[in-house]
């Protein structure tokens, strides 16, 4: 073999390498994340003493953000930025909870799911350790939290309507 021949041999079998690795990149499987699609939407339970507001779209295949809020009266009294996203074969929930956990998200990982139940779990963290969202129809769906504070278990149920959709 010549050294010319490598030399134009060796860059031109690199190209297809990294051909190769880019379109298998592009070829990833989201499905796991995609049985969550039906959360897209703005989401929303009224009461005659609190409105509660949970929305989401979806920023990419393998990523959907939203937000959550809860108000009493005139006060704001939670309020989350949420990301749901998969990693490799994991899907996780990550809530930011404004004053909680200095600010920083937690991670809990997809560990359950159909067309209409997604179960997330995180055991390590304080309240809630799981949070669940059960599809009832198209336009219905509970979100439950739940979990132990000081050895008493403790569940919060919000039941929301879909209100609009978003893409």
């Amino acid at each position: 073999m010549s050294l010319k021949f490598l030399v134009l041999a060796v860059p031109f079998c690199l190209l297809f390498s990294c051909q190769d690795s880019n379109k298998h990149e592009t070829n990833k499987s989201y499905s796991k994340i995609e049985r969550a699609d039906w959360l897209i939407g703005r989401w929303e339970n009224k009461s005659t003493d609190a409105f509660a507001m949970e929305s989401w779209i979806k920023q990419d295949d393998s990523t959907f953000t939203g937000k959550s809020f809860v108000v009493i009266g005139k006060d704001t009294v939670s309020s989350e930025i949420l990301r749901l996203e998969q990693k490799g074969n994991d899907v996780f929930y990550v809530p930011t909870v404004r004053n909680q956990n200095e600010g920083l998200p937690v991670n809990f990982k997809l560990t359950g799911s159909d067309s209409n139940l997604l179960v997330f779990e995180n055991p390590e963290h304080d309240f809630p350790q799981k949070i669940t969202y059960h599809r009832i129809s198209t336009d219905s769906m509970t979100a439950v939290i739940s979990g132990t504070i000081e050895g008493n278990f403790k569940s919060e149920q919000f039941a929301m309507k879909k209100v609009s959709a978003i893409k």
